[in-house]
């Protein structure tokens, strides 16, 4: 009974904790995030309270990982790709009416100094400009409802006592921000800075319910929801805006605009010809360095495995800024020996072919130990009778590895082999610690390289251009999920493995 009672009692306080945590993700705005939590938290109370259900708790916790830090991701970053969601177009429309009519303009040119006295009867404001001193009446600054606005007059007696120091009115900003003083002539004063009034006036005021006035220039703003921006009869927009959803249009753009589109298909070949090719020499290398350690006359093997599996002993972002050192162009010891050898020193960053050719050599380099083990595994499995009849029928080394070792190997391999082209097709870290998708492609609309992959690619669009477009990246990014998916169900097919 008191078992049950503890179980009861830890199990409501899990619960109450995430419906409050639903709750206050609801009166946030959050209402994406909400509903997640609210399905995760419904289907975990289902599962752990239903007998019928017993045998699903225990996967229950992987499938709710699965569906927080994998479906969600995928099917937001989907509908993203849907808006117009950018630097610009961040907020909700409640959010930009709010920013624009908080924005104020100074009406004149002159700014008056001003000292805060703390008087029996409240606090005073002392102002002093070129032309004339001001003296306000006392007022309060506890007052919670909105303040009236605080008579001033001309006089040259300044308030008894001493002004209060800087530190004190920084502790007041807030409550002065709201002061607003009314001089004789009707004009109305409020807080430029800490240590200044002036003419401020409201720059933007709401009329109509969603039209925004400039009250400076008397143009009306009315809400584009097509847009997602205020916009003026002229066609002048306001920013920020705020986040719309435009249906198909960053695909489009990535299909017909040719500052995209060119970079992107280019990009998209590249990215292709960079898998396969790190496949296949990783392949190939790893393969001849296991047949070279299964060799009967070498010795010291141990001692040769261990220095072959140290690249990948090593982080993979040591290795690539060692060799980013060892490739630089003035200072890097492999232009050093080849100009000393061979009289040149080759532009390994600046020219897009040989960027490229850096780029296959240095991650042959980390991938090789990868297929090395693999492989060697592989052999061992291999029986030794093959290649004793091979000899007797007078094959040699290569046709020994062309007709008994590849055949029996490859079809273990191809799923490995997959799942590499699929890791290289989206190999971010190389290309941002190496070339940083340099050098760039003249002519593209967005920041794009000739060493970019899509991956690297869509990350610039989203966090290195000015515009920061989430939602074109987001496309883009959906456009590589299904790219990949695609070709790895290809490979997949026509190496008649069963999925």
């Amino acid at each position: 009974m008191k078992r049950s009672i503890i179980k009861f009692g830890v199990s409501a306080l899990i619960i109450g904790l995430a419906l409050y945590l639903i709750l206050a993700l609801y009166a946030q705005g959050e209402f994406v995030f909400a509903l997640l939590f609210l399905v995760l938290t419904g289907s975990a109370v289902f599962v752990f309270f239903d007998k019928r259900l017993y045998a699903h708790r225990y996967i229950y916790p992987s499938l709710a990982g699965m569906t927080l830090f994998v479906i969600f991701p995928l099917l937001y970053t989907v509908g993203i790709g849907f808006t117009n969601f950018s630097a610009d177009n961040l907020l909700s429309h409640e959010r930009v009416q709010q920013s624009l009519l908080s924005r104020t303009y100074e009406s004149e040119a002159v700014r008056y100094k001003y000292q805060l006295f703390e008087q029996p009867e409240g606090y005073v404001v002392y102002l002093d400009a070129p032309t004339q001193t001001l003296r306000s009446a006392p007022f309060s600054l506890d007052a919670t409802e909105k303040l009236e606005p605080v008579p001033v007059t001309a006089t040259t007696d300044q308030p008894v006592g001493e002004a209060l120091p800087l530190r004190d009115v920084i502790k007041l900003r807030k409550a002065l921000g709201k002061v607003v003083l009314a001089t004789e002539d009707g004009r109305e004063l409020r807080q430029a800075n800490l240590r200044a009034f002036a003419a401020v006036h409201p720059l933007y005021s709401l009329a109509g319910g969603e039209q925004l006035v400039n009250n400076r220039t008397g143009v009306t703003y009315y809400p584009n929801h097509d847009t997602g921006f205020y916009q003026s009869a002229e066609g002048d927009r306001l920013t920020p805006g705020w986040s719309v959803t435009i249906g198909f249009a960053n695909y489009l753009q990535v299909l017909t605009d040719p500052g995209i589109r060119d970079p992107f298909l280019q990009i998209f070949l590249w990215t292709i010809v960079f898998a396969v090719a790190t496949v296949v020499f990783t392949l190939l290398l790893g393969l001849l360095l296991a047949n070279l350690l299964q060799w009967d006359q070498i010795k010291g093997k141990a001692f040769y495995r261990t220095m072959f599996i140290l690249p990948y002993a090593v982080p993979a972002f040591i290795s690539i800024l060692v060799f980013k050192g060892l490739f630089n162009q003035n200072f890097g010891e492999i232009n050093l020996i080849l100009e000393n050898v061979f009289g040149i020193r080759p532009d390994w960053f600046s020219d897009p072919t040989l960027a490229r050719t850096m780029i296959l050599i240095v991650n042959t380099w980390l991938g090789y130990p990868y297929m090395m083990l693999l492989t060697m595994g592989l052999l061992q499995s291999i029986p030794r009778d093959l290649y004793e009849a091979s000899a007797m029928d007078g094959a040699g080394p290569l046709s020994n590895l062309l007709n008994v070792t590849f055949p029996l190997i490859i079809k273990p391999l191809v799923p490995l082999l997959v799942a590499s082209f699929a890791f290289n097709f989206n190999n971010f870290v190389l290309i941002a610690l190496l070339t940083g998708g340099a050098p760039d492609i003249i002519g593209a609309g967005t920041p794009a390289g000739t060493t970019d992959l899509l991956v690297s690619y869509t990350y610039r669009i989203a966090f290195q251009d000015s515009g920061q477009n989430f939602g074109l990246a987001a496309a883009i990014a959906t456009i590589i999920f299904l790219l990949v998916g695609a070709l790895s169900l290809l490979n997949l097919k026509l190496s008649k493995i069963k999925v």
